[in-house]
């Protein structure tokens, strides 16, 4: 008796199916590069750092990394290896999956001032008008910068370490909400929160003039 081809039969089909599924598989973590691609990351600090042993000391570095798609999202991550593109690497990684994303006003500001404060740092943001661009320190520029944020004026107060500073940045941007947000919560309209908002800019001004 002839035996069935391996390929016939639903047989076939399911070790097509199964094929097709696999190239599919493939072709997944080819997008996830893709889309990876996207993002900006920036080296914030380097630092090595030594462990002593039996035999004498041995050295590593501890990588700080920030990561944006410049649209609204960013995250932050730590890395340590015995090399350096490794401690990038794991930097990186850990930034990606540690991502948040922060309203903007205008797409280049934020919506009001705000403080952050991280063990020791502490940091104060402003929400600046259009062509002020970024006005902050290293660790803080960074973060901003693979935000996409155009406009910002921000004040380091405490610890000038950039882990507490960067770690603060984050819990103040965390903290930071629209008017649509504010609205929903309050179950009123966007328009109503924007008018106390003028209103009250108006009389902080009134108080600072008289």
């Amino acid at each position: 008796m002839a035996r069935e081809p391996r390929g016939g039969g639903e047989g076939g089909e399911g070790g097509e199916r199964r094929r097709r599924g696999g190239r599919d598989r493939e072709r997944e973590p080819r997008a996830e590069r893709q889309e990876g691609d996207e993002l900006k990351d920036k080296l914030v600090t380097i630092n090595r750092v030594a462990k002593v042993v039996k035999g004498g000391r041995r050295f590593s570095f501890a990588a700080l990394v920030v990561v944006g798609d410049e649209k609204g999202r960013v995250g932050w991550g730590a890395g340590k290896a015995r090399e350096v593109p490794e401690a990038i690497r794991k930097a990186t990684e850990r930034a990606k999956r540690t991502m948040i994303r922060v309203p903007m006003r205008e797409g280049r500001t934020l919506h009001h001032d705000v403080v952050g404060e991280f063990g020791a740092g502490r940091v104060i943001l402003r929400a600046a008008p259009a062509g002020t661009g970024i006005i902050a320190g290293g660790p803080m520029r960074a973060v901003f910068e693979t935000l996409g944020m155009g406009d910002v004026v921000a004040k380091c107060t405490g610890s000038a370490n950039p882990h507490n500073m960067v770690k603060a940045t984050f819990a103040a941007l965390q903290r930071c909400t629209s008017p649509r947000a504010v609205a929903s919560r309050r179950g009123k309209k966007v328009a109503d929160i924007l008018g106390q908002r003028k209103e009250a800019a108006g009389e902080a001004q009134e108080a600072a003039n008289g």
